[in-house]
């Protein structure tokens, strides 16, 4: 894919083309404008490079909740979702980041365009599933943020990794990066009902509620590890 600089305008993907319609007589249009239509098909093409990149992670989460399943008989992971951004999201970030609006400049610094999240059942399966997937040859490990061993002031636990993971168009091999989120079943909770807050309250959310979700993030990580404990004990490998 060519990574021709310039501006880009917010152009959903996936929209459909609408036709310019000319004077009073209808049915006669004029074809879309060729710079307007070259820009559309960039970013498109721009995104779909995200969106498969995403499907090669999706497939290798899959490969390995199936091995699980079948040969250990336990399945660390609870459920799997996954985003491409929007063309309009990734703009608004760029915003807030004060960077030129170019292909070349989101591809390098908008890391989180193709997004997965892993929900596993106990913090051990976090760190289990972060090794098997990051040592795998075609997967290269750019950067991880251990938000569960330094969680964030505001509560928040979750282990974030950014991977680039190589795919092959017509045009070539592509390195697609990802960012993979990996937490517990209790930290997926929590974030949840801490983004509704986030969101209701337009990011100025109440000192008294935020103390709250505080305190409720360290409830979050006690159930986390005496839920572990008892796994370890069902399973007779209480560790020392």
């Amino acid at each position: 894919m060519s990574e021709q600089q310039g501006s880009i305008v917010p152009v959903s993907p996936r929209s459909q083309v609408e036709p310019v319609i000319v004077g009073d007589t209808p049915g006669q249009v004029e074809p879309f404008p060729p710079h307007l239509r070259e820009l559309r098909d960039e970013v498109q093409r721009f995104l779909l490079e995200y969106e498969f990149g995403l499907r090669e992670v999706e497939t290798k989460i899959s490969i390995l909740r199936d091995e699980f399943q079948q040969m250990h008989e336990y399945n660390p992971i609870e459920h799997v979702t996954s985003r491409v951004k929007s063309i309009d999201s990734v703009l608004d970030k760029i915003r807030r980041k004060n960077l030129s609006l170019d292909l070349v400049t989101m591809r390098r610094e908008i890391t989180d365009i193709a997004g997965l999240r892993v929900t596993c059942s106990f913090t051990g399966d976090v760190y289990r599933l972060f090794e098997l997937l990051t040592q795998q040859d075609d997967i290269r490990l750019l950067a991880v943020k251990d938000y569960i061993a330094e969680p964030k002031e505001n509560g928040y636990k979750s282990l974030h990794a950014i991977v680039e993971v190589p795919v092959f168009l017509s045009s070539g091999r592509v390195g697609v990066t990802v960012e993979v989120q990996f937490r517990t079943i209790a930290m997926d909770f929590w974030a949840s009902l801490e983004h509704k807050i986030f969101y209701k309250y337009r990011e100025q959310v109440p000192e008294r509620l935020s103390a709250e979700l505080r305190e409720a993030a360290v409830s979050a990580a006690e159930l986390d590890a005496r839920m572990e404990r008892l796994h370890h004990e069902l399973h007779g490998d209480v560790p020392d």
